[in-house]
């Protein structure tokens, strides 16, 4: 190992230090750096071993920290993009269709707050929220209504 060389332990906890990581996402992050076949496995595995990596933390965080502001389909998407385990991903996005129109409809109150006037706002309104993985019939409820979540008949 060079003299000015972090190992890849090192380089691993940095990227922890600033966030969760999932498993593939740190393969991913740090092949590049691996000088001997094995070894980016072999860190990896103490790390995990360790309590350094756990899935788990990371599937939480990025639930607790996106789904404030995205719809499950976006969420589900973030997840499936960081390796995580499709059976705990299933779970989470399921757990979030519950609240899927109640988070629509704070994201749409601090964007717009107001119904739409006439169809191109409308139309504006259903496309910000739909972006943002929304379902279509979350959003319809939303815009349409401009109304609680309560105020629905589920």
């Amino acid at each position: 190992m060079g003299f000015n060389q972090i190992s890849l332990k090192g380089r691993a906890l940095r990227l922890l230090s600033g966030r969760e990581h999932s498993r593939a996402e740190l393969q991913r992050k740090l092949s590049a750096h691996e000088t001997e076949p094995g070894e980016l496995t072999r860190a990896l595995d103490e790390l995990e071993a360790k309590g350094f990596i756990n899935e788990q933390r990371v599937l939480e965080s990025v639930v607790h920290q996106r789904s404030v502001k995205l719809g499950a389909s976006r969420v589900r998407q973030e997840l499936q993009a960081k390796g995580l385990n499709p059976e705990a991903v299933a779970q989470a996005v399921a757990d979030l269709q519950g609240t899927e129109q109640a988070r629509a409809h704070e994201v749409w109150r601090k964007k717009f707050g107001a119904p739409p006037r006439d169809a191109a706002e409308y139309g504006k309104q259903m496309r910000f929220l739909l972006t943002r993985g929304f379902s279509a019939e979350a959003v319809r409820r939303v815009v349409r209504g401009g109304s609680t979540p309560d105020d629905d008949e589920s």
